[in-house]
């Protein structure tokens, strides 16, 4: 099979279409025949050598993949609902990159109806993250008012959708006025610009002095400490990634005062259980608001899978609003 492999750490260069023997599915695995797999910013930390795949996953870079099922555990396949020839979208430990790669049964979902297996890539990584963060670790319910940096992400599009669509108010933050509109269109009540307003006092203005209820976090460094300040009582700040930098200073007399909860996760490194109790709330609770229209894909370039150099480069520009996808 073709795929793209890291020749050594460095910059998107490193990135080079090579062969590699098929992969076999094991137990409780199936073999997807991958038409499309989504770029994420853990495959651009791997390729720079400062995020190792866990023990027993694939070298290759590659955490989402969507394809047909072409071999597999068949008794694990019947289990989940699944047969060959089925398409699904599939959360990968690694190999996504890669016309052929293997998936935990479990951690596959099926490919929506009407949506395209391009569209499907982008679904795993982001949906899974959120789900994960945002509802489960963070609480977020109906009515309260959800602050997320980097809005116009893969992550943060994806997180503007599900939030608004089970009744969350959503503000957001973002680097340019292209990108508060593009979140906007996607239902966020309010687009800070971080280049140009604090966010604390915005996002305080806009909750009626109060403050946001949940805070969904992939910068870190002082945005920790901003991010206590902004916080209503009650608050949860979930840590989903340290861009701007893994120190940060805060009050802790607030987060006394306001019984303020700090919290954080990484998903590749979770059990297959715990990824497959994922998939099981996603397709209960977000791929019926999917297949009901109010979760659109939000993909910014389609690229051939010989092109992924140029893909990393454009994840690194942060040109992008919403996903990068690989096509094979």
């Amino acid at each position: 099979m073709k795929v793209i492999a890291i020749t050594r750490p460095g910059g998107p260069e490193v990135l080079e279409l090579a062969e590699r023997p098929d992969p076999v599915a094991g137990p409780g695995e199936c073999l997807i025949r991958v038409a499309a797999s989504g770029i994420n910013r853990p495959d651009v930390l791997q390729r720079k050598g400062a995020y190792p795949p866990p023990p027993g996953a694939s070298d290759l870079p590659g955490l989402e993949v969507a394809g047909d099922i072409v071999a597999g555990d068949a008794e694990a396949l019947a289990a989940h609902g699944f047969k060959l020839g089925d398409q699904v979208c599939a959360l990968v430990n690694g190999g996504g990159y890669a016309e052929l790669c293997t998936a935990p049964i479990g951690q596959c979902l099926p490919v929506p109806a009407g949506w395209t297996l391009t569209q499907a890539a982008t679904l795993p990584e982001t949906c899974f993250t959120v789900w994960a963060n945002v509802f489960d670790r963070a609480g977020l319910q109906a009515g309260e008012a959800l602050l997320i940096h980097g809005g116009s992400s893969g992550i943060g599009v994806t997180a503007i959708q599900i939030a608004k669509a089970l009744g969350a108010r959503v503000l957001v933050t973002v680097g340019s006025a292209d990108k508060a509109e593009a979140c906007k269109a996607l239902g966020a009540d309010v687009a800070i610009n971080y280049r140009e307003q604090d966010f604390v006092a915005e996002a305080k203005a806009a909750t009626g002095g109060r403050g946001v209820d949940v805070i969904l976090d992939m910068v870190a460094g002082d945005y920790i400490g901003r991010g206590v300040q902004a916080l209503a009582e009650d608050g949860r700040l979930t840590l989903i990634a340290v861009q701007g930098g893994v120190k940060s200073d805060f009050d802790a007399g607030l987060v006394l005062r306001k019984r303020l909860t700090i919290t954080g996760s990484t998903l590749r490194p979770r059990s297959a259980a715990f990824k497959a109790a994922l998939a099981r709330s996603l397709r209960d609770k977000v791929w019926p608001l999917i297949e009901a229209g109010q979760i659109r894909p939000v993909i910014y370039r389609e690229v051939s899978a010989a092109q992924a150099a140029e893909a990393h480069a454009l994840m690194e520009s942060n040109q992008h609003i919403g996903k990068i996808v690989l096509n094979w």
